[in-house]
């Protein structure tokens, strides 16, 4: 077993949803929230072979160029988000681990009535909120429900995909950007000539990937999507404010006529039951909310989802009330995988067309503590010494490695490829 691989299942075992990897510092795991540093920092030369392990020889070539890639793999079972990364101090990783499977909107914990939007017959369903707190999961599982419940042609583009799905009522195509298509935008091109009824569009950064959004929900297409915002009028106005001010009023009357919800949600932890649950805002479309999105008035979204309550809409203050009516949660278990689990199912590897060079720097070159023992037992030697906390404190000081040592390993790789 890798070291990777150890401190996924150390992490996945003390229920974290994320592995922080950085040189020169100790692992550190997102548990509810929190981060909680673990003991013994990692050597560089460690953390850049682990990056160099998960992402193959070609897509280390791509980092050496990019300095960033993203991609999924599953490791001890668990499916992973992995974004290897070049800091000062040298490689990291960054590690989202995901459930099993994917997740129903029940086994989430969230609202029943969220099931109608899978089976709406076109426009816009945004999901939002800040990172982390769970989009691409309650989008998944609104695609499960789909393929669970309706004969449709689902096409979702993400980057990268994370969640594999085993079609059953559906037909359902998936591409991931960077390998089966070069961006958001060529794909959503692609995808009006593909005969889609659904289309996922894993997140929406640039006004480009906005504006296809927009005409691919209406055009008849039922597409969801996800936006980073803390509100429901926030995400709304993320979408408008991004094109220029004399394209802002057709962008209002375009989304005012295309959109179906908005889905903000926050994760919340409950104590009571060990575990974060969804706390959401929720916007359905009515002539009220359309108004206020035409005239650009979205201080008033509060008021239209207050009132708005015989929609479907609800506010956060009223979903809380719900929450804490509820009388039964799913508890998704911590038990690591063990050797005999059947592992998380892994996307088919892509035999396709190479893609073009994206970069402009590639133009131009050629149980859980046992297992994060064994994890961190894997260095050939020490790198690193960790004093005893200072008097008077409670954290350890860390001696790191010098900065430029990792960098200078990656030019020499680039001087090679020259």
């Amino acid at each position: 077993m890798s070291a990777l691989t150890s401190l996924v299942e150390a992490a996945y075992a003390a229920g974290a949803s994320d592995l922080h990897i950085e040189p020169g510092l100790p692992p550190a795991f997102r548990i509810d929230g929190r981060l909680t540093v673990q003991p013994g920092p990692l050597a560089p030369k460690d953390t850049r072979a682990m990056a160099r392990q998960v992402a193959g020889d070609a897509l280390w070539e791509r980092f050496l160029a990019d300095r960033s890639l993203d991609l999924s793999r599953a490791l001890a079972g668990v499916r992973c988000r992995i974004n290897v990364l070049q800091s000062r101090r040298g490689v990291g990783l960054a590690v989202r681990l995901l459930r099993p499977g994917v997740a129903t909107l029940e086994q989430l914990n969230l609202h029943p009535s969220l099931a109608e939007l899978a089976s709406l017959p076109h426009g816009l369903v945004l999901v939002s909120g800040p990172t982390g707190s769970g989009k691409s999961s309650t989008i998944a599982a609104l695609v499960q429900e789909l393929n669970t419940s309706r004969s449709a042609h689902v096409l979702t583009l993400e980057e990268p995909v994370e969640h594999w799905y085993r079609p059953s009522r559906a037909f359902i195509r998936q591409r991931e950007v960077g390998a089966d298509t070069p961006s958001y935008e060529q794909g959503l091109l692609d995808a009006l000539r593909e005969d889609p009824d659904v289309i996922v569009v894993g997140e929406m950064r640039r006004p480009e990937t906005m504006r296809l959004t927009l005409d691919a929900a209406e055009t008849g297409h039922l597409v969801f999507t996800t936006v980073h915002s803390a509100t429901v009028s926030e995400a709304l106005h993320r979408i408008i404010s991004a094109f220029p001010a004399d394209a802002q009023d057709g962008v209002r009357a375009q989304l005012a006529g295309s959109l179906q919800a908005v889905v903000c949600q926050h994760l919340t932890l409950r104590s009571d039951l060990g575990i974060r649950v969804p706390e959401c805002s929720i916007l359905r479309a009515s002539d009220a909310a359309r108004n206020v999105i035409r005239s650009g008035k979205l201080q008033r979204i509060e008021s239209v989802m207050e009132t708005g309550s015989e929609a479907g809409s609800y506010t956060r203050e009223r979903y809380s009330r719900w929450l804490h009516g509820r009388s039964s949660f799913h508890i998704p278990s911590r038990k690591a995988p063990g050797k005999s689990a059947q592992p998380a199912e892994e996307a088919p590897a892509s035999d396709g067309i190479p893609l073009p060079e994206l970069s402009p720097l590639r133009r131009k070159g050629s149980p859980a503590r046992s297992a994060l023992d064994r994890a961190l037992s894997r260095s050939d030697a020490p790198a690193h010494t960790v004093p005893p906390p200072s008097a008077g404190t409670g954290s350890p000081v860390f001696v790191l490695d010098d900065v430029e040592a990792d960098a200078a390993a990656i030019l020499s790789d680039l001087l090679k490829k020259s």
